[in-house]
């Protein structure tokens, strides 16, 4: 790794599975650059990275955001259910 190097994870979870990409990619990239190089829009064509949401160690960022190395790089999943409906839901069972 040379010292211009930015090491980054880029994680991606289903309901049973997470896969963890690790990259090291010159300096300044950026979160949407990461989830390209990353091989995860292919491997999982569902996600769409315009529409859903994406973060670094749980917080929402924008896909032009630079990354620094130790950057865990996040794709999340749109809700199946509101969190306040399935709490309605699980009361009533």
């Amino acid at each position: 790794m040379t010292s211009d190097a930015t090491v980054v994870e880029v994680v991606f979870a289903l309901p049973t599975t997470q896969t963890v990409v690790r990259l090291e990619l010159e300096a300044g990239v950026t979160v949407r650059e990461a989830i390209e190089r990353s091989g995860l829009l292919d491997r999982y064509p569902g996600i769409d990275i315009d529409r859903h949401d994406v973060g670094i160690w749980g917080r929402k960022v924008k896909l032009d955001t630079p990354l620094a190395s130790g950057d865990r790089v996040e794709l999340y999943r749109p809700l199946e259910v509101d969190p306040k409906e399935a709490r309605r839901l699980r009361v009533r069972r």
